[in-house]
């Protein structure tokens, strides 16, 4: 990790400003559901191919420290699209707030929002007031078009597949559920047609009908791959079958889901190359959060989705900027998923809001060299029932976290207690140092505290009448 995280902001910060008066660059952002830190070639996937996505980080900049502001979907899309912290828009989870055994929760858990509130901007309505088409594909899960907080009603020009659903309804047409629930906007296909597929075409349409048009355009291609139910294309599970298993990597079906999202990334790449509209197209690829063990294995950190540790925000970030990234470089600044409003409001309008969390990384993006000095904070005032134990245990109890430069603090609200961590020497979390290091603690905890003070979030204190002791 680099230790000069002292760098001075205003003269990049004017430079930004002054590249936006010149040149609105098109942008599109690809969202992965659910894909862990090490399921892509580049990151080390052992089994896994992206070619398309390694190649996009050949051509952009990598950051190995990139972070999801929360541990699973709703809230980390929330904070990615409001540029916010949990506390502020009090999307926690993927409701309800209760989940597990209720016997086995000690305190009340806060009350979750379910949909971003429609008196928090979006930044479908950055784009749209800077004057740029905006389009949206695929999995939205902040909230329904009919009711005033779906994607068309925040900024947003065209909408396709973009509801409620956190879980697709299905990944094969036609693109509904057993209860009759579907899709908008994607209503005609083709039998056996596939989800990732269908979205990448929508996508691909969204550019083409948009690049040479008087307006820059805003794409937010949001797959549902590589999230639950595990399914892919016969034909490519097929090859995985065939192939020899990693020793970390082994299963056939999420890896032909890897692949369908990777040819989606070649895809888009490729119609933005064909169009000729590549030096002015800036291209990010992400995911909401860290991958679902034991789907998958992130297996150089620990945990994974739902988690309070790495493994449930460490996630892949790509940011191809043409002029502005040099091909190929690579920053291990910790960055988070809030930065990318704050970062093009400043492009667009070359400032920041004052209720934003985020910073602008622009700046790190123009020098791989710098870095930027800040505290990252999680809040989860929630319970979220395991994988494995049919909701008997837990992935995650209420708590709030702090990453310090290379320390990380847990801090459980039902017994007060605290996990510290190295990661520098201890990227896998397995050694806590709360006991050896006091000092450290005391300070976290302080900065926690002013936090939560800071963005006025709720804590659980109330105690579960249903509660049996673990």
């Amino acid at each position: 990790m680099k230790k000069n995280c002292v760098i001075a902001f205003s003269s990049l910060m004017l430079s930004c400003a002054l590249y936006a008066q010149n040149k609105r660059m098109n942008v599109v952002f690809i969202m992965a559901d659910d894909l862990g830190l090490n399921d892509t070639g580049y990151t080390g996937s052992d089994f896994y191919e992206t070619p398309n996505i390694d190649k996009l980080s050949e051509e952009g900049m990598v950051f190995t420290n990139a972070y999801s502001s929360a541990a699973n979907s709703a809230p980390s899309r929330a904070c990615f699209m409001s540029g916010m912290y949990t506390p502020r828009h009090g999307i926690f989870t993927v409701s309800p707030p209760d989940r597990g055994d209720r016997t086995k929760r000690k305190l009340i858990p806060i009350p979750n929002v379910e949909d971003l509130r429609k008196d928090i901007p979006t930044m479908g309505e950055l784009f749209k007031r800077k004057g740029y088409r905006c389009g949206h594909v695929g999995k939205w899960h902040l909230g329904d078009d009919e009711d005033g907080t779906g994607p068309l009603s925040r900024g947003f020009d065209v909408n396709v597949a973009g509801g409620r659903a956190g879980t697709p309804y299905s990944y094969y047409y036609p693109y509904c559920n057993n209860k009759g629930m579907c899709h908008i906007g994607l209503e005609k296909g083709k039998q056996g047609e596939y989800l990732t597929d269908r979205l990448t075409d929508e996508a691909v349409a969204f550019i083409k009908e948009s690049a040479h048009g008087e307006k820059p355009f805003f794409l937010y291609l949001a797959h549902h791959a590589v999230h639950t139910p595990i399914t892919a294309p016969q034909s490519i599970v097929d090859k995985y079958e065939k192939k020899v298993k990693g020793k970390y990597h082994t299963n056939s079906v999420y890896a032909a889901m890897v692949e369908t999202l990777d040819n989606s990334v070649g895809k888009i790449c490729g119609i933005i190359d064909s169009l000729g509209i590549s030096d002015n197209t800036i291209i990010i690829f992400n995911s909401d959060n860290g991958g679902s063990e034991p789907i998958t294995n992130n297996y150089t950190v620990r945990g994974g989705k739902g988690m309070p540790y790495e493994g449930g925000n460490r996630v892949p970030l790509i940011v191809k900027w043409p002029n502005v990234a040099k091909a190929g470089k690579i920053s291990d600044c910790p960055v988070n998923n809030i930065d990318f409003f704050s970062t093009f409001q400043m492009y667009l309008e070359g400032k920041i809001g004052d209720k934003l969390d985020g910073v602008d990384i622009y700046p790190l993006l123009s020098n791989e060299k710098s870095s930027i000095e800040r505290d990252l904070f999680w809040h989860f005032p929630a319970y979220l029932e395991s994988y494995t134990d049919n909701g008997k245990g837990f992935r995650a109890k209420p708590y709030t976290s702090v990453r310090s430069g290379k320390w990380k603090l847990i801090y459980y609200y039902e017994n007060e207690n605290t996990e510290l961590f190295d990661l520098d020497k201890d990227p896998l979390e397995e050694h806590d140092l709360s006991c050896v290091n006091e000092e450290m603690v005391s300070i976290l905890k302080k900065k926690i505290f002013s936090w939560i003070e800071r963005v006025n979030a709720p804590v659980p204190t109330k105690l579960n009448p249903y509660y049996e002791g673990d």
